[in-house]
């Protein structure tokens, strides 16, 4: 049976609990849901016109399936772009939607919310991060950002942007008469069993309006310390700082380098019901249960600094701050962390020493830096080889030794299959650095030592982020042009790949 045209209607599947497997064979395989509607299969028999071998499965085993056989569905639209008129009124886009929509509930029949609702879901079904809605004056293109990496899903008609981009605001509850002015907002969304955020971006170009959309899966956004590639030395001092009621831990790295998902297993860790923790986010990604979470609104005065200010009037034990920004905000973490409170936050550096030098930059006298930082762990995300597809690289095996003096072992290529969609990687982990302070760290940040002194000293045992994704080619988990890509060198040898 074809994923993209399953036998029977979602709607009617879900409602009933029915599920066809497999129609490929004589007797078609139909999975019933534990407590689905067994009058059904009287139905999905004369629908088949065979007799059927039926299959109970649990709620869960059925509701995974479910998404995973209709999630293609909606693609179809995309075939039948061209039956949109650029000239129609965008008066059917205007009703009103539920809280949350299901994006596999394909009973409406306009061609461009089918196509959103299968592009979403593609996405969705690929593991991406963001969809990209880019106009041009010849063209829409839609990409996908699979695993870090832009990867084009499709390229449209260009009459049909204004439909699909004001289908997008609609859904996001945004102005659609607005189009000189970015704007943001937010939606809730379903495909199946699986529910998550989509958090909306629109930017005026000069071919029109570009909407990113960032996909936020509250299912597979919580992840536990030791699910996030840490080795065991890193996995340690994290977890050791986080023992420690006071004092400040900084995650740093790009955007897209999984901080906020560290931040988050960190929180979970702490979060037993002993301690009130308290966050201020701009935005809030995934909702923790027993944490109190606070959203930055810069237009009604609530900046990071404010929010921060508010909620440690609220006897917090344990403050996350979304991200350091100015030097007002670092001032009160610094502060909060002197006075009893442990905090969690991130700074946009390119390795762990530069986040010490960048609260310098803002104004933390170093006396005061050195009595409050705890930790520091930096990180990026590297792509996972395709276990089904990898192939032994002999070509790269001097490249290996000359980065890994000493490793003979293989090293692995990228080549592509079905399993991984001709990509060769499948899924992401991370790469770490950690600077854990110490008394001799500790001295150093006092007499405001330079960089270099801080990385010889945090260093001199440790394993730099380069090391980190040495290690992965070393365990064939990723290829040595991936850590190059990801780890390549700001300048000099230190920490280069």
């Amino acid at each position: 049976m074809s994923l993209a045209s399953p036998a029977l209607p979602y709607a009617f599947a879900r409602r009933h609990g029915v599920l066809v497997l497999d129609d490929a064979c004589d007797a078609p395989v139909v999975g019933l849901r534990e407590g689905g509607d067994a009058q059904a299969l009287v139905e999905v028999r004369r629908l088949l016109g065979r007799g059927l071998r039926v299959e109970t499965m649990p709620v869960s085993n059925f509701d995974r399936r479910l998404s995973e056989l209709y999630a293609d569905a909606g693609l179809d639209a995309a075939a039948r772009v061209e039956g949109i008129d650029a000239d129609s009124t965008l008066d059917a886009l205007l009703e009103d939607l539920p809280a949350t929509a299901d994006l596999l509930d394909t009973q409406d029949d306009a061609p461009v919310i089918r196509l959103i609702n299968g592009l979403i879901a593609e996405a969705v079904r690929l593991g991406a991060s963001d969809v990209h809605i880019e106009s041009f004056e010849s063209s829409l293109r839609v990409r996908l950002r699979v695993d870090g990496v832009m990867r084009e899903a499709a390229t449209l008609p260009a009459r049909i942007a204004p439909l699909l981009v004001s289908r997008v605001k609609v859904m996001a509850r945004l102005d659609i008469a607005e189009k000189r002015v970015p704007q943001d907002g937010r939606v809730s969304l379903a495909m199946g069993a699986r529910s998550f955020d989509v958090r909306v971006s629109t930017l005026p170009t000069r071919g029109g309006e570009r909407v990113v959309m960032r996909i936020l899966d509250k299912d597979a956004g919580m992840r536990s310390l030791a699910e996030l590639g840490m080795d065991g030395a890193v996995l340690s001092a994290l977890r050791e700082a986080l023992r420690i009621p006071n004092g400040i831990v900084l995650v740093t790295g790009p955007t897209g380098s999984g901080k906020t998902t560290t931040l988050y297993a960190a929180l979970s860790t702490l979060n037993d019901g002993e301690r009130n923790i308290l966050t201020v986010e701009d935005p809030v990604e995934y909702a923790i249960d027993g944490v109190g979470q606070t959203q930055v609104n810069t237009r009604v005065g609530m900046t990071f600094a404010a929010g921060l200010r508010a909620i440690l009037r609220q006897d917090p034990d344990v403050v996350m701050v979304g991200e350091i920004r100015d030097g007002e905000t670092a001032k009160i973490a610094v502060q909060a962390s002197l006075t009893g409170h442990l905090v969690l936050s991130t700074v946009h550096t390119n390795d762990a020493a530069g986040a010490i030098t960048r609260l310098r930059d803002l104004g933390i006298e170093p006396f005061l830096l050195a009595s409050s930082l705890r930790l520091v762990l930096a990180q990026r995300l590297v792509r996972r080889l395709c276990p089904h597809c990898r192939a032994v690289d002999d070509a790269a095996r001097p490249l290996a030794r000359m980065a890994m003096p000493g490793f003979d072992g293989p090293v692995y290529r990228a080549m592509g299959c079905d399993h991984c969609r001709h990509t060769g990687y499948a899924g992401r982990t991370g790469i770490h650095e950690v600077i854990a302070v110490d008394d001799a760290i500790r001295r150093l940040v006092a007499e405001d030592a330079g960089e270099d002194a801080l990385v010889r000293a945090a260093f001199a045992q440790g394993r730099r982020l380069a090391d980190s994704a040495h290690a992965c080619v070393a365990a064939g988990i990723t290829t040595l042009e991936e850590a190059y890509r990801v780890a390549r060198p700001e300048g000099g040898a230190d920490g280069g790949v």
